[in-house]
């Protein structure tokens, strides 16, 4: 199993920037993708962002070209970059991490409130 936990939510202006960071601690050596998702009040889960183990990466429709998913060279933290805010990204931000199996862990998730 692994244990992730995200940081780097807030309250921020349309049209600023956030960094969001997943850290992970455990059986980390057999992960194979990550990925980012969120929800908004009264929503469903929905996908933002994904990365594979190989460094290929994938966007929803609605953040490609705003925001960028990356991992640190020893493949722990990962990062979700947020650029150009807007108040429809306003959600719970949550990463996952899958590993061999399949198995599928869970953040707690870090609130991202875009308001002026």
């Amino acid at each position: 199993q692994v244990h992730l936990v995200e940081s780097g939510g807030g309250l921020v202006q349309p049209g600023g920037s956030l960094r969001l960071s997943c850290i992970p601690s455990g059986r980390i050596g057999s992960v194979y993708h990550m990925a980012w998702y969120r929800q908004a009040p009264g929503e469903q889960r929905e996908f933002v962002a994904g990365l594979t183990i190989g460094g290929s990466t994938d966007y929803a429709d609605s953040v490609k070209g705003r925001f960028t998913i990356s991992r640190d060279n020893l493949m722990a933290t990962v990062y979700l970059q947020m650029n150009s805010l807007k108040p429809e990204d306003t959600a719970v931000y949550y990463c996952k991490f899958t590993s061999y199996g399949p198995i599928e862990d869970w953040g707690q998730g870090t609130q991202v409130t875009v308001s002026s």
